[in-house]
């Protein structure tokens, strides 16, 4: 057992700094999301717009998905951190071409239209599994 307690101990603080800064990293990733996609989700989604959320909720699984496979493989915290800001540029850019796209996204997100908001999340999910078999690779 003791070797098993060894290796705990020596892993441990490794494990609490990188997940620390994944969360913080993603945390911010995704704050600077809200900020930057021209629609309140926040506001709309305290309002029960269904859409909203299912738009942010595409979005915080994409900056997830590719912050866990970097996690996977990262040397130090700056693997981290770097990969997460590509994270966050890609998700921006995917929001942007699915927006090109369909044409007026925010307000349509801000009508409630579920299928632009389930197609926009569908995208940011896919692209996100993308960016992670790039990361990993």
């Amino acid at each position: 057992m003791e070797p098993v307690l060894q290796s705990l101990m020596s892993g441990l603080p490794y494990f609490l700094l990188h997940l620390t800064v994944s969360i913080a990293v993603f945390l911010v990733a995704l704050s600077i999301y809200l900020w930057l996609t021209p629609h309140r989700e926040m506001a709309l989604i305290r309002q029960g717009n269904q859409s909203a959320a299912i738009s942010l909720g595409g979005a915080a699984i994409g900056l997830g998905i590719p912050m866990a496979i970097c996690l996977q493989s990262a040397i130090n915290v700056w693997d981290i951190v770097i990969w997460g800001a590509v994270t966050l540029i890609i998700q921006v850019i995917a929001f942007r071409v699915v927006d090109l796209v369909l044409h007026d996204l925010p307000k349509r997100i801000e009508h409630d239209e579920k299928s632009a908001a389930m197609f926009l999340a569908a995208m940011k999910i896919s692209i996100a599994l993308l960016n992670a078999a790039a990361v990993s690779g």
